[in-house]
Formats: C-alpha cells, structure tokens, sequence
C-alpha cells in the first residue's frame, strides 16, 4: 500500500534530519519525545462545558492514585447525568499522559454527547506488565461504583483507546466478560497491539521506515513485558484470549501502512467469527499514530468524526 503523501512528507522529514527514534533514547526522553509530537501536531483545542481532574484510589495504598480528566461535553448541562467513554492513551505502555492526549478527548466528548474520562495508567518499566492492565480495569470499575459523584451514568460506558491504550481497552473488556461484570455498549479501537510475537505480513511489510519500527516496538515489549512468560499472557495479546464471544460491539480504527494492521484486522475477524458486530474503518496510506495528529492529517479529523459518532450512537446519545 503506497504512503498518502502527507504521511510521506511526515516521514521524509523525521529520518530526513536523523531525529532519534523510541529505541535510541532513554525513557524519559522518549516520553519527552511523545508528547513534543503531539503538541506540536495535535489540532486546535475544542471548548467544552468542563474539565475536571480525578484521582482515583489506587488497587494498593502504596500504588498512590491513579490520575484521570473527566470531559463534559460543550452542549451538556451542569446537572446532566451522561454516558461515559474510558479513553486508554497510546504510547506503548511507556511513554504518554492524559495531557497529550487533551484535544482529542475533547472531540470526542463533542462528537459523542457524552463523557470521556482519560485515564493515566501507570507505565513501564517503572511499573511492567501487568500494572497498565489492573490499573485499567479498576479505573472502569470504580467509576462505574462512584457514577453519582462523577455524573456519569453506569449503565452506559465505552471502552476506547489507541494503540497500546486500544489493547487496555480488549483486554479490559475481555476481563469485564470474564467476570460477569458490567458491559461496554462498544470498543473503541485504534490500532490496538492484539499481538505481541506476530509474524504476520504488515509486521514485515511496514518494520521500516514508517514511524513505528520493529526496533522501537521490541523497545516498547522488553519494557513492558520483562518476564518471558507474559509474552505469552492473553491479557498482553489479547488474541491469545480462549474465546471472544459475549464481548461488546466493536469499531475499529486501522491505519493502511502500519506494521500492527493485519494483527488488528485478525482480532476483528475473530470478534466477528464469534458473533460480535464488527466495524472496520481502514486509512489507506496512513501510518500507526496519525488519529492523534490533526493538524497535519486530514483524515485524522474524519477519523476522529467515525470516532465520536459511533460513541454517540452505541451510548443512545
């Protein structure tokens, strides 16, 4: 699949003047590194009614809290009881924060009518597989408990993210099942990483040159999953997950020229092979990372829109 040109132009320009990519710098630069981009090449920032931050108890007292941001969207009244997307950011389980992540949970509290609580999932290596997943499902699970003092209503949440953020999302509604617990009305996902060991052709195809290397996603798994035994966890490739039947609806957002494309097209075929209702929206040309970068991508913006208006209508907004 050829790069759209503006992808090119992107990718021209990094390797161009020799900017480091994640598995050259050390942690705290590649967070830096992150969130520079999306300052950057984020869009413009959309008014809403609120923006309010939450802690959340952590699992331990000695986890501290778990840090999140609660959007009410522009038209919402101040006693409006909304429906709630938890958003899971990307980053690889390492780098990202909720602040990079501000503009476009703004949209889609917009497009969707309802709320976004973004949540600040502890990352790695400080805190290594499975921190990020417990810390995902027990943001869910006491908001859902707390609904009354967030003005949220419980019986009607979704589950999103990007990239690493889109596998906190299938793992967590993967738990949610397991469980018996409440269910998503729809996942949300962008991009996920459903496979960690794949060998599947994009994997090939895409490993360089095209912003997310092998190198930097084998950066990205030593960090996250330093035992050798989690490789193989499904809570790390949800693909490896016993089943997929009783699980949510699920909206896909895939990127053309992105080494995880075909892992995401496998984990929507298995959602559908199992009865899920299945939505794929793929962009030809595009490359991992470009939803969250509106101001040089068109298509993120109509992504965004697919995005928020698929929230709206799975939560009855």
């Amino acid at each position: 699949m050829a790069l759209d040109p503006k992808a090119k132009a992107l990718l021209d320009m990094v390797y161009r003047v020799g900017a480091p990519r994640f598995h050259e710098l050390d942690v705290h630069q590649a967070r830096r590194s992150f969130e520079k981009l999306h300052f950057a090449l984020r869009p413009e920032l959309p008014a809403v009614s609120s923006v309010t931050d939450v802690p959340i108890p952590g699992i331990h007292a000695h986890h501290g809290v778990i840090l999140s941001r609660l959007y009410r969207p522009l038209a919402a009244g101040p006693d409006d009881i909304l429906p709630v997307t938890f958003y899971f950011h990307g980053g690889g389980w390492c780098v990202g924060d909720i602040s990079s992540y501000d503009a476009l949970c703004r949209e889609l509290a917009n497009y969707s009518g309802g709320a976004v609580l973004s949540v600040d999932y502890r990352l790695a290596p400080e805190h290594p597989f499975p921190g990020a997943v417990d810390d995902a499902l027990h943001a869910v699970s006491w908001s859902l408990a707390n609904a009354a003092l967030l003005g949220i209503d419980a019986s009607r949440f979704a589950l999103a993210g990007d990239s690493a953020g889109g596998t906190l999302s299938t793992v967590t509604a993967l738990q949610l099942r397991n469980s018996g617990g409440p269910q998503a009305a729809l996942q949300l996902l962008i991009y996920p990483c459903t496979d960690i060991l794949s060998q599947r052709p994009s994997r090939r195809a895409y490993a360089s040159g095209f912003f997310l290397d092998t190198e930097s996603l084998a950066w990205f798994f030593d960090k996250y999953l330093p035992n050798d035994d989690d490789w193989k966890d499904w809570r790390a490739s949800p693909l490896l997950a016993d089943r997929f039947d009783g699980l949510p609806p699920a909206t896909f957002i895939i990127a053309g020229c992105d080494p995880l494309a075909d892992d995401c097209n496998a984990y929507a075929e298995a959602l559908g092979a199992a009865g899920v209702p299945v939505t794929v929206h793929e962009f030809e040309g595009m490359v991992h990372g470009f939803f969250t970068l509106g101001k040089m991508f068109p298509q993120a913006g109509e992504a965004v829109e697919k995005a928020g208006l698929a929230l709206r209508s799975a939560l009855g907004q």
